[in-house]
């Protein structure tokens, strides 16, 4: 049997699928219930209202949210903060200015190493011929 603490708790439990205790799965579920609930209820409710409602922390409902089981097509204003710049979006981690940013930014550090390749290549590529060697 492997042993393991809970994240979330910090109690020793026997390793399982979910790497949380039993007390604590339960209230997590708990917690998606209560926002299941009240979002049949506020169909356009925010994140904020959601969390005010029933007590669950927005890391734990965008947790829900990414994880699809509370879907953002039936509550039309329930977004989340972008992992970046904290902007609200409805799906992924970062919004798209982020997202291009980085991948602008990843492109330019690609385009730059296989410069420095190139450089190198031509520097460490040469071979001595004699004529170079005594001029």
């Amino acid at each position: 049997m492997n042993l393991a603490n809970c994240p979330r708790c910090g109690r020793l439990f026997a390793a399982n699928f979910k790497d949380m205790c039993p007390n604590c799965i339960k209230d997590i579920e708990h917690e998606y219930e209560k926002c299941v609930q009240y979002l049949r209820e506020e169909k356009g409710a925010t994140i904020q209202e959601l969390s005010d409602a029933t007590e669950v922390s927005i890391k734990q409902i965008t947790r829900f949210v990414r994880e699809g089981r509370i879907s953002v097509m039936n509550a039309p204003n329930l977004m989340y903060p972008c992992e970046v710049c904290g902007s609200m979006i409805r799906d992924g981690h970062m919004c798209d200015s982020c997202r291009s940013r980085l991948t602008k930014e990843l492109n330019q550090a690609i385009h730059e190493e296989s410069n420095k390749d190139v450089g190198t290549k031509r520097q460490g590529d040469g071979t001595y011929r004699a004529i170079d060697k005594y001029h």
